[in-house]
């Protein structure tokens, strides 16, 4: 069995971009038998998710209430296997090796939820395309 990877997503508040991408990352994960713990986190962390976004993920059939935003924790994106970040600039919280995959053209959710979940998911489908290929060969 493969060891459990970690994708961590991280915007400034905690509570949209990040929030949606993990959760639509576990759920798309889980549907394909994939060993995956996908988390948000915030820079800044916004003290609730916003209505708007909860009532869309439970459209989605994802139930995010009672959950609140959390900050983005060093040690947790240093020992993860993908770190994404929604407009954030990570380099004073991951060490030099961690690559940090930025998704920076995201729609802002706050404009159309539909409109920026869809770029999520199409962005998180790729992601998880990617970690279901084994790594090439080495020399």
């Amino acid at each position: 069995m493969a060891a459990l990877r970690t994708v961590v997503f991280v915007c400034l508040h905690g509570s949209a971009k990040s929030l949606i991408a993990a959760e639509h990352c576990q759920q798309l994960a889980t549907r394909r038998g994939m060993e995956i713990r996908a988390t948000s986190a915030g820079l800044e962390p916004d003290a609730e998710i916003p209505p708007p976004v909860v009532q869309g993920l439970l459209k989605d059939g994802i139930d995010v209430r009672g959950r609140r935003p959390r900050r983005a924790d060093r040690e947790e994106l240093a020992n993860a296997s993908r770190v994404v970040s929604f407009s954030c600039d990570l380099a004073a919280m991951v060490p030099p090796d961690v690559f940090v995959e930025r998704w920076d053209d995201i729609p802002a959710v706050s404009g159309n939820f539909a409109v920026a979940r869809d770029h999520i998911v199409a962005r998180v489908t790729q992601l998880l395309g990617t970690l279901e290929r084994p790594p090439a060969p080495t020399r």
